[in-house]
């Protein structure tokens, strides 16, 4: 009888702050009791409010009550401990509504520790420990608790399912085993788990394999990234000390031909002073004599004009030439036709050379692109959604509610737009095109052209196929044909009627699939693509012609 009442001395001496005995037990007015440091650090937090309060009934105290320790209490705790009893559960270990609770507690039901497959019934800790100890239930099988043990029983006959048809593929039991399952192939469900578990054994080393294979990748990719960027940095590093050094170059001849200007400057200077200097000592010279030629001129005294006269000495002939070659303003021009034709020279090594540089940067993403896809599964996971546009429609053509599948009309469409097509039956996607794309394209009873095309029309009665920038494949009844750039080429394949286009803009790939129960390669495209890329569609008679954009 004393252990019957010891859980109601448990529940006493328990703290409901730390869920565990109490410590220093103190009583507040309240009448709970608690450990002496739960309930003070419970105030502590109070404090601010300066308002206390009871951690259960949340009566309120003006003042915080003086604690003082419940010998009673403490005297119960100590006889609990010498017993050598456990306290009574804390509420974390009863069963809540999202917990499988034991089928064998009354009252309230403890969580469930083990579930068995055998009783069909969860057990907490205590009840599970016949499990433990009988031989009877040695046999049994103890699994994480579970809320679906019911499943495990056949509806139609309450029995437990311990067989698996492998026909209908789903668990029975004995007599639905000799029932309707008795012409099946079946085997026990231990078997079929055990077979299972295999393939799941199995399928697990591939993703190890896999995941093993993905991260060495990764290894190598992170060793390419160092070496691209250790690369790059030497190569703009080198590429500026070139460039700096073509720099300083460029200004020394700069300096060089400054100096050289200059100095036939000064001496074309010099030559004209000289002149001018000359010229000035001329001019003074004749100055003088016109003087002497005025004032003897004037002389009235006949005598005195004729014995002067023969006085003057004639004029002297200058020792440098009278006239004077003016050399024009652009006497330097020759100078800056030079220089313009260094300079020219020089743009076009330099954008011969970039184009080199450009060029081998496109070949650095090819190498970095990842292998083209081999199978029709691994094409699936670039399938792109791509949608038909209306408004480049031709008017002869109608487009279904999804702008997926088109159609080719006898009597033409009178709306008006102003980027239609008009008089070639074809239309463009709405999207662009980058990237890795795949898709997919079936075609009605008529001709069509797949087209991937650069928008490099200007009017609306452009083709979208045949010019430089489009590749096309043409899908007709006995054959395929190619078009690159007006040049049909016929292409050998198995004949299909939907094809596979996959694009792999960076690496410059453009390929072409038949799709029967396997993909055959029709023609695989590898260029440089420059601009964004659209997909298009060209259908040919009869009236009732479609081609579609495949959902995938």
């Amino acid at each position: 009888m004393a252990q019957q009442g010891n859980p109601l001395d448990q529940e006493r001496i328990s703290c409901s702050l730390c869920l565990d005995l109490l410590k220093d037990p103190v009583t507040i007015p309240c009448g709970h009791s608690y450990c002496m440091s739960c309930v003070n650090t419970h105030w502590d937090k109070e404090d601010e409010k300066k308002l206390h309060s009871c951690p259960q009934c949340r009566q309120t105290f003006t003042q915080r009550p003086v604690l003082g320790k419940s010998t009673v209490l403490a005297d119960l705790v100590e006889e609990l401990k010498k017993s050598g009893l456990q306290p009574a559960p804390s509420d974390h270990c009863y069963a809540g509504p999202e917990d499988v609770a034991c089928d064998f507690c009354t009252g309230r039901k403890l969580k469930a520790f083990k579930s068995c497959l055998v009783c069909l019934a969860s057990y907490c800790e205590k009840h599970l420990q016949p499990h433990y100890e009988s031989r009877t239930f040695e046999k049994h099988k103890l699994v994480d608790p579970s809320k679906k043990l019911l499943d495990n029983i056949c509806s139609l006959h309450d029995e437990v399912m311990k067989i698996f048809c492998r026909t209908d593929q789903q668990s029975i039991c004995y007599l639905c085993f000799m029932d309707e399952h008795k012409d099946h192939d079946t085997v026990s469900a231990a078997a079929e788990r055990t077979e299972r578990q295999r393939e799941l054994e199995v399928s697990r080393l591939n993703i190890q394999q896999r995941i093993q294979d993905r991260e060495e990748g990764v290894k190598l990719l992170q060793q390419e990234e160092e070496n691209i960027n250790l690369s790059a940095d030497k190569a703009v590093k080198d590429s500026e000390k070139i460039f700096t050094q073509l720099i300083r170059l460029m200004e020394e001849r700069s300096s060089d031909v400054k100096q050289q200007v200059r100095s036939q400057q000064r001496a074309e200077m010099s030559r004209v002073k000289d002149l001018q200097e000359k010229k000035q000592q001329d001019i003074s010279e004749l100055k003088r004599r016109d003087v002497e030629v005025q004032e003897l001129s004037h002389t009235e005294d006949l005598n005195q004009f004729l014995q002067n006269y023969p006085s003057g000495s004639p004029l002297s002939e200058s020792t440098y030439s009278s006239s004077i070659n003016i050399r024009p303003l652009s006497c330097f021009e020759d100078v800056t036709a030079t220089v313009s034709e260094v300079r020219d020279k020089l743009e076009k090594v330099l954008r011969e050379e970039g184009s080199k540089v450009l060029l081998t940067g496109t070949e650095l993403d090819v190498l970095l692109s990842e292998p083209e896809p081999k199978t029709r599964a691994e094409f699936l996971q670039y399938s792109s959604k791509i949608t038909l546009d209306p408004n480049s429609a031709d008017a002869h053509l109608s487009l279904s509610k999804g702008n997926k599948k088109v159609t080719f009309n006898g009597a033409p469409n009178e709306e008006k737009q102003p980027e239609r097509f008009t008089d070639i039956f074809q239309v463009l996607s709405r999207e662009s095109l980058t990237g890795r794309c795949y898709w997919e394209v079936e075609k009605g009873h008529g001709g069509v052209n797949i087209v991937v095309t650069c928008k490099e029309h200007k009017t609306t009665n452009a083709k979208i196929a045949g010019h430089q920038k489009s590749w096309t494949l043409g899908i007709f009844k006995d054959r395929y044909e190619l078009r690159l750039n007006k040049v049909r080429t016929p292409v050998s394949g198995p004949r299909s009627s939907r094809v596979g286009v996959y694009l792999d803009y960076r690496a410059g790939v453009l390929s072409f699939y038949s799709i029967t129960e396997t993909m055959t390669l029709l023609h695989r495209v590898k260029t440089t693509f420059t601009k964004p890329l659209y997909a298009g569609i060209q259908l040919f008679h009869p009236a009732g012609n479609t081609a579609e954009l495949c959902k995938l």
